[in-house]
């Protein structure tokens, strides 16, 4: 029977941050001490040490030792609600797995998030209203590793570095690589993707299983226990529905993912480019001469102006594309000189490669950090991004005409993006004390959203839709596809627990 704490020794009038922990029961949180030898509930895979509650402020940092926190927010401006539903079932969390999802019982009041490593570039962030997030950052174990199968098991808590050190004497690696160095399984929850998709796809492609806790407690293996093969035509493809599901279906708690032979050598490159149009026209003639480019990059010239000054680089305030080429010495001579020959053909200058695995660092170091280069612009801003993705044949239009339209608008921005795969980024800057200026960047958004749309493309490639695209994703899919999601969330979710209120 999954054992509980009632919320008999929780002191009130209860106000600001308290820990729980089974020793001590509730203590606020500048004496709290985490017992790392007691749990709530034992279950495979996962344990439930201590629990940190909190109203308003920011949440202090958890103690050392291997522990997982369960986080509880009040975002009501009483404590009497957060209160009263603690004590009505302060812990149902080891009903995690035992179908007690009771904290939260009230639809559309609590939810449920997990909490992982991972970017917040996007509008997924869960913070909409009071609930339970469960902090899986502990769970860091590598479980499994089948060389010969190219395929590895991880918990949430493995980041992508993570894993890559890991391997490193293996001969393997996982390629895909959104910048940040985000926890795989938040990726696989965001759908994420980034500069390698071009040559080794997003986590869709690399995802092989899932282990879930469904919103009642069961514990779902998308394509079975323990199975981790390339190609299945049996049943439903469970696993592609929870990968890039935001959180709305169930907690991933550990994932089966793809590994890729490391390359024999690696060379990178940067050519500048007389015009937005003349650089993505370079974009589309590579990939249709079949050059087996691994990365290929847009930065405009704002961009590459922020990239100079925060990353110290020299390159042409201009147009400019980073290249990367991977495969055998002989291979990466062929693949160069094409890639050289197109460029050039459609006007780029300043072509340099980088060679050397420092400098090649340094290059991708720079576009990495191009959102913290583009802020620096303009000090005191917030920064606001967006993203689309269309296909390959329309990417010269809409990137040109979206460079027409920042202009137009009297915003400061900058774009950046993956346009091997027909992905790009706004990033704006927006004063916080300016409505209009907000204004003007959502509606600078919304356009381009449906711009995007409109070329037969998303209006997301990587960011998500979180709160601020649902009404895309409705012109999207239609009525009928947004049926069907909600059928599916539905079934799988009939008291709306999990990370309310978004996507749908």
């Amino acid at each position: 029977m999954t054992n509980r704490c009632t919320g008999a020794n929780l002191r009130t009038p209860w106000c600001g941050p308290r820990m729980w922990s089974r020793s001590a029961g509730w203590q606020p949180c500048a004496t709290a001490k985490a017992c790392p030898s007691s749990h709530l509930a034992q279950a495979p895979g996962l344990r439930v040490e201590s629990v940190l509650c909190r109203y308003g402020g920011p949440l202090p940092q958890p103690g050392s030792g291997p522990i997982t926190l369960v986080t509880f927010a009040a975002a009501s401006s009483t404590t009497h609600s957060l209160v009263s539903q603690l004590q009505h079932s302060l812990l149902a969390i080891p009903g995690l797995w035992s179908g007690c999802w009771e904290v939260g019982c009230d639809r559309g009041s609590w939810g449920l998030w997990p909490g992982r490593k991972q970017r917040s570039a996007g509008p997924g962030h869960p913070c909409c209203q009071g609930g339970v997030c469960i902090n899986l950052t502990h769970m860091d174990r590598i479980l499994e590793l089948n060389a010969e199968d190219f395929s590895v098991v991880v918990e949430p808590g493995v980041t992508r570095r993570a894993l890559n050190t890991h391997l490193r004497d293996s001969g393997l690696w996982f390629p895909v690589d959104p910048g940040a160095d985000a926890s795989l399984c938040g990726m696989a929850a965001t759908g994420a993707s980034g500069t390698n998709t071009v040559r080794y796809g997003t986590m869709r492609d690399n995802v092989l299983n899932l282990e879930v806790v469904l919103p009642d407690g069961r514990l779902l293996h998308t394509a079975g226990p323990g199975r981790h093969f390339r190609k299945s035509a049996a049943g439903y493809n469970l696993t592609g529905l929870f990968v890039g599901s935001e959180g709305t279906l169930g907690l991933i708690t550990a994932a089966t993912l793809r590994l890729h032979p490391a390359p024999e050598a690696t060379v990178a490159a940067t050519c500048a480019f007389p015009s937005v149009q003349a650089a993505v026209d370079s974009t589309v003639h590579i990939l249709q001469a079949a050059v087996p480019v691994a990365r290929i990059e847009f930065l405009d010239d704002v961009s590459m102006d922020a990239c100079n000054r925060h990353s110290k680089l020299s390159c042409p305030v201009a147009p400019t594309l980073f290249l990367e080429f991977h495969g055998s010495e002989r291979a990466l001579e062929e693949q160069l000189q094409r890639a050289e020959e197109i460029t050039q053909h459609n006007g780029a200058s300043h072509f340099s490669w980088a060679k050397g695995a420092e400098e090649r660092s340094r290059l991708w170091a720079a576009r990495h950090n191009a959102w913290y280069a583009v802020q620096a612009l303009r000090p005191g801003c917030k920064g606001y991004s967006t993203d689309v993705c269309v296909p390959i044949s329309r990417l010269p239009e809409i990137l040109v005409q979206t460079t027409e339209d920042l202009k137009a608008s009297g915003l400061t921005g900058a774009i950046v993006g993956h346009v091997g795969d027909g992905n790009f980024h706004c990033a704006l800057l927006i004063d916080p004390d300016d409505p209009e200026e907000l204004h003007r960047a959502k509606t600078f958004a919304e356009q381009l959203g449906r711009r995007a749309l409109a070329l037969h493309g998303t209006c997301t490639g990587e960011h998500g839709i979180g709160l601020g695209k649902r009404q895309l994703l409705q012109e999207e899919v239609g009525a009928v596809g947004m049926e069907t999601m909600r059928q599916l969330k539905a079934a799988l979710d009939p008291r709306g627990l999990m990370n309310p209120g978004k996507v749908l």
